[in-house]
């Protein structure tokens, strides 16, 4: 497999594309010399010619080397590569910063400016280990996302033009034509896209992914009339309250078993805001991981090695909404999931904007309050304690006034000490913000009561000093660590009621 600082080996890459093997899919890119195409190692196309192949590490690469995509596997599908994309280097800081569309508006100094590195620096990093600088990458990335809307959607191609990034359609017809030697609509007239009730968009990743395991984990703590979770799927309302939408996450039905995808279903949005929500969804599915690597990270500790075979495609939910998720860690401190679910319902339900009417079909009744409505709340007679009512409205005032926010570009490390620095937030709480605001694959909240409890597995507990020592091994990806061990100590039998987690 791949690291965040190379591509496999190239007997690696060929056994993988002749086997089309999916765990590779977005790991590296085939480029075939004799017909100027660059496809994903899950190509069904007939296998070229090992003289006429060439491997890249990213889309970017392959199209910098003059390749075009392949129209039959469609790498603008492809999971990212999400080594490149978690944790807390530089590379990977700054490409969250691309993905949300800073190099659209600002220059690259700004985006070196922001991970603490020269511009110099920054492209020599993006040209070693992604083989293209961050204007590349950036560029691939929105010609890809617009790609894939003009073959799956029926939106007009100016609003792809602008859920892509691009100011104007001049630009965004002049970049595709240079890149792809044909115009957006000419792509269109040769693959037909969906139609019907609302816009619908395929989310891939990388298997095994254990889409049950994440729904249950999101089914158990949904606020009502913000979110409905079942057994088909996760489904939300989002705002911004003058002009809300509502959308629903799916697996892929009567798709080939290599689809290897959700479904993203939408109603509402402006096309403008289309790849912020994507990038939201992928970051709360998990759909980036790499779950061999992480297994081949964390099978070596005795405790883990089981849980991994039994569970190999757990991930990390996370959650749409940040402060959304902050609120839960508040009201979830030393209480059981449930007791959290009521309250933060309660909270939601009073100061949340109501929705109108034809939403409450689809069972949304309010979309969760915003931090300017919580700062100076009441928030007496929902059952809160006042210490909980005044953390609530201090990390509100705290993301209001700057003092906190999500940003990408913070390490764990900056996170956390940011967070701990307001009153009634410990290294728990700031933790599992961490977890399920910014899925920070390493973050890991040591003063939880399960985890101390699980790892032994013998009736015994660890100290929170011990367990952070012992979870040292499994850095990078201690986060995953925690999922595996939360979700044993909830199915195991007689399994005690967790803490809010």
């Amino acid at each position: 497999m791949s690291s965040a600082n190379t591509i496999p080996d190239p007997r690696v890459c060929e056994q993988a594309r002749l086997s089309r093997d999916p765990r590779f899919d977005g790991l590296f890119f085939t480029a075939v010399t004799s017909t100027g195409i660059y496809c994903r190692p899950v190509c069904p196309a007939p296998a070229p010619k090992p003289q006429n192949v060439s491997y890249y590490r990213s889309a970017a690469a392959a199209e910098a080397a003059g390749f075009r995509p392949c129209l039959r596997c469609r790498p603008e599908l492809s999971p990212a590569d999400g080594a490149w994309r978690r944790g807390d280097e530089v590379l990977a800081r700054a490409l969250k910063l691309i993905d949300q569309g800073l190099l659209a508006e600002q220059p690259l100094a700004a985006l070196a400016e922001r991970v603490h590195i020269g511009e110099r620096q920054l492209r020599r990093l993006f040209v070693e280990r992604l083989g293209a600088p961050p204007i590349g990458v950036h560029g691939t990335r929105r010609l890809l996302f617009a790609k894939q809307l003009l073959t799956e959607t029926s939106l007009p191609i100016t609003e792809v033009a602008l859920a892509s990034g691009f100011g104007s359609l001049r630009r965004f017809n002049t970049s595709f034509r240079d890149a792809y030697a044909m115009a957006p609509r000419d792509l269109r007239r040769q693959i037909a896209p969906g139609d019907g009730d609302g816009l619908k968009l395929r989310l891939h990743y990388r298997p095994p992914y254990d889409f049950a395991a994440t729904l249950d984990f999101l089914r158990g703590r949904a606020l009502p009339g913000v979110e409905v979770v079942n057994a088909e799927g996760y489904a939300r309302a989002f705002g911004p309250a003058h002009a809300p939408g509502w959308l629903r996450v799916t697996a892929v039905s009567g798709g080939r078993a290599r689809d290897h995808a959700l479904q993203l279903e939408l109603h509402g949005g402006p096309p403008a805001a289309l790849l912020d929500m994507v990038n939201r969804l992928r970051r709360m599915f998990d759909l980036d991981a790499d779950p061999h690597a992480i297994a081949g990270a964390l099978r070596g500790d005795q405790r883990l090695r089981p849980l991994l075979r039994r569970r190999p495609g757990l991930r990390i939910p996370s959650g749409w909404d940040g402060f959304e998720i902050a609120v839960r860690a508040v009201i979830g401190q030393q209480v059981s999931v449930a007791a959290a679910r009521t309250l933060t319902a309660r909270l939601a339900q009073r100061f949340g904007t109501a929705l109108p009417e034809p939403f409450a079909v689809r069972g949304f009744t309010h979309l969760f309050p915003a931090p300017e409505a919580l700062a100076d709340a009441d928030l007496d007679g929902i059952g809160l304690t006042r210490a909980r009512a005044d953390t609530v409205r201090g990390i509100a005032g705290a993301l209001v006034d700057g003092r906190v926010d999500f940003r990408p570009e913070a390490t764990l490390e900056e996170f956390v000490a940011r967070w701990t620095a307001l009153p009634g937030i410990g290294p728990w709480t700031a933790h599992y913000i961490a977890l399920r605001a910014l899925g920070h694959p390493d973050a890991f909240p040591a003063e939880d009561l399960v985890l101390q409890k699980a790892v032994p597995a013998d009736g015994s507990r660890m100290s929170a000093k011990a367990l952070r020592a012992h979870a040292e091994a499994w850095r990078p990806w201690r986060g995953y660590a925690v999922m595996q061990l939360w979700r044993d100590a909830m199915t195991a039998p007689a399994a005690r009621p967790p803490r809010a987690a």
